[in-house]
């Protein structure tokens, strides 16, 4: 299924290799005024070519809006917006049609569509779809802002190197004008060098990303299976190479006692109730509390490597060695970190709408 969402819904478009890569968004009220070029900004925070730690594919990935906005606002309609793919070269999976990738979903997709899915560069399973949640996030970002709420997204871990905590309203613009995204200067150079050794040694490396989502009110979200956290975790998990999500103390909660957990109530200096910890990571009972909303995505290494790898000739039934080539990502996390926060704009939104704390002037 490649729709979410109910108030708020996006459905993606295209494939890795074909002519273009989108999403149709529908939800956005008529009038609602909405920037192209913000959107052309976050595309920019996620397409390939950026560095010399991330793929050496070219994609310029400046979004075409064929219908729903029309001089700077939404007409009411869905909104259909797109990029084009320009630097394809197939020629490399048509070689290996028959030997799948170890890590890849080639396998899976060959036994489930016979020879009816899309094997170039992964077809639709390919990161490259990511493109449409980015834009469908930048809209929603937009609209999200109107109401005080602001998404950010930051490289929290690369392998072993892990980024401390941070003030993200300050130090969230650094984090985004440096190679690996990270906020902790002590860091970059360590990050790109890992990453660099991992790619001259043809492997790739994993790490995890953190979001947090500020000026949420209370209340948003609903019980059980529209909870905040179900919904979040729907479309991150959604999201090609995500492991793992957790939430506030997320994992580390098992390891506390009630009395350590629990996120005791208190007044701030203007009389409104926040806790004095987080650990709840903003949400309880699937509904946010006013505290900032925090989870951490777990990204596996990149699945694309140089080194040489065992897999099976699918037509000849037999073992074969497999030496991976083309343009990859050694570490997929720099240029996660804006579909991340996109993604959850886009949940975030179907809830505010859904909940009416939406209203057009």
């Amino acid at each position: 299924m490649d729709r979410i969402g109910k108030e708020y819904s996006i459905t993606l478009l295209g494939s890795s290799h074909g002519k273009l890569v989108g999403v149709i968004v529908e939800g956005v009220p008529a009038g609602t005024e909405l920037d192209v070029e913000l959107i052309n900004m976050e595309l920019h925070r996620r397409r390939p070519g950026q560095s010399r730690i991330t793929t050496e594919r070219i994609e310029s990935d400046s979004v075409i809006v064929e219908t729903g906005i029309i001089d700077g606002k939404a007409t009411g309609e869905p909104i259909l917006a797109f990029v084009k793919n320009k630097d394809v070269d197939s020629s490399y999976y048509d070689s290996i049609k028959n030997t799948p990738r170890p890590g890849h979903a080639d396998f899976t997709n060959r036994v489930k569509y016979k020879d009816h899915h899309d094997h170039r560069g992964g077809g639709r399973a390919s990161g490259r779809m990511t493109v449409g949640l980015v834009i469908a996030g930048a809209i929603a970002k937009q609209m999200l802002r109107k109401l005080g709420i602001e998404v950010y997204s930051y490289t929290k871990s690369i392998a072993q190197l892990v980024a401390r905590p941070i003030n993200i309203t300050e130090e969230f613009i650094y984090s985004d004008k440096n190679l690996v995204r990270v906020p902790d200067e002590n860091l970059i150079e360590p990050f790109i060098d890992y990453v660099t050794k991992v790619k001259e040694e043809g492997d790739s490396c994993g790490g995890i990303v953190e979001c947090q989502i500020l000026g949420l009110p209370v209340g948003v979200g609903e019980p059980w299976f529209d909870s905040i956290e179900s919904k979040l975790s729907h479309i991150i998990f959604s999201i090609p190479a995500v492991k793992g999500v957790e939430f506030g103390s997320g994992f580390a909660a098992s390891k506390m006692k009630g009395s350590e957990h629990n996120d005791e109530f208190t007044l701030d200096e203007e009389g409104k109730i926040v806790t004095e910890t987080n650990n709840a990571g903003g949400i309880l009972g699937g509904l946010s509390n006013g505290m900032p909303v925090i989870f951490r995505t777990v990204f596996k290494p990149t699945s694309s490597i140089k080194k040489e790898q065992k897999t099976v000739d699918i037509k000849n039934k037999t073992d074969v060695s497999f030496k991976m080539e083309g343009r990859h990502d050694p570490c997929i996390v720099p240029r996660a970190v804006p579909v991340v926060s996109n993604a959850a704009a886009c949940v975030i939104l179907d809830l505010i709408l859904s909940g009416g704390y939406y209203q057009i002037e």
